[in-house]
């Protein structure tokens, strides 16, 4: 049996991409019971029918929007009355942002902020009395490299993922002594290939709607999935995922700043 046997996993962000994957990597595990949400119900739907029949029936649905406050408290309610507890939650979903600082409205990085951070911990803090009650729980949060550097063309994206590491690691501060079998885990993704970058927002707010070429050479979902559950099974704090590159740079820019923000100005990030 593995730490995550028999556990109820809440999953943001289920219908595509690394969400998605992660779904299946989950529906795996030994009398694992999931909760997939997103804003799409017919895709989790489908998400849910790729998964082994044999799992079927301990896979719950929740559609809910980041986007809306207002709505999460009743979500964090409803997903612990499916199988009367959580004990980890995957918050997954976001947006992504492809645009100059300059050519970006505020109104776009509000929006990525309310999605990426504010969606999330509102998530986390609902969840919090739960897991608070039970002494026991798991916040995993799929942050990205950005959450750790900073490159062209992302700088709302970075912010938010910015403030996701500063939020988390508070929160871990302040929980270990009151429940020391709560954990949280960052996970840093680099490149991973999904169609991230077609619903990436530009500069007045509309998607892309093209794969940048580092995406589309970057890991497969399903092997960020699987070192995304190891992590999870280990219960590391914070973990990077992704090709040599983008893993030379989250050391460069610790250890070496100066020379990581000189090579960061001609970095190929599109």
């Amino acid at each position: 049996m593995t730490y995550l046997s028999k556990k109820v996993v809440w999953v943001t962000g289920a219908s595509s991409g690394i969400g998605e994957a992660l779904t299946y990597a989950l529906a795996t595990i030994d009398g694992i019971r999931l909760i997939l949400s997103s804003r799409r119900k017919e895709e989790l739907e489908r998400v849910k029918g790729n998964c082994p029949a044999s799992m079927q029936a301990n896979i719950r649905i929740l559609p809910l929007d980041l986007a809306q406050p207002n709505t999460l408290q009743l979500s964090v309610q409803v997903a612990i009355q499916f199988f009367g507890r959580v004990d980890v939650l995957v918050n997954n979903g976001g947006v992504s942002q492809r645009s100059l600082a300059r050519e970006t409205l505020l109104t776009v990085d509000r929006q990525v902020m309310e999605v990426d951070y504010f969606g999330t911990i509102a998530l986390t803090k609902y969840l919090l009395p739960h897991f608070l009650q039970r002494k026991k729980g798991h916040y995993v949060t799929v942050s990205s490299v950005m959450g750790v550097i900073g490159t062209p063309y992302r700088s709302g994206y970075a912010a938010a993922k910015h403030a996701l590491h500063g939020f988390f690691d508070s929160l871990r501060a302040e929980l270990w002594r009151e429940s020391p079998a709560l954990y949280i885990t960052l996970i840093c993704p680099g490149w991973v290939h999904t169609k991230v970058t077609l619903n990436a927002l530009t500069g007045d707010g509309s998607a892309l709607n093209q794969m940048d070429q580092t995406t589309a050479r970057g890991l497969s979902p399903a092997v960020c999935a699987r070192k995304i559950v190891q992590a999870i099974q280990k219960k590391r704090e914070e973990v990077y995922i992704g090709g040599a590159k983008e893993i030379f740079a989250v050391y460069l820019k610790r250890l070496f700043p100066k020379i990581f923000s000189k090579a960061v100005r001609t970095m190929k990030v599109r």
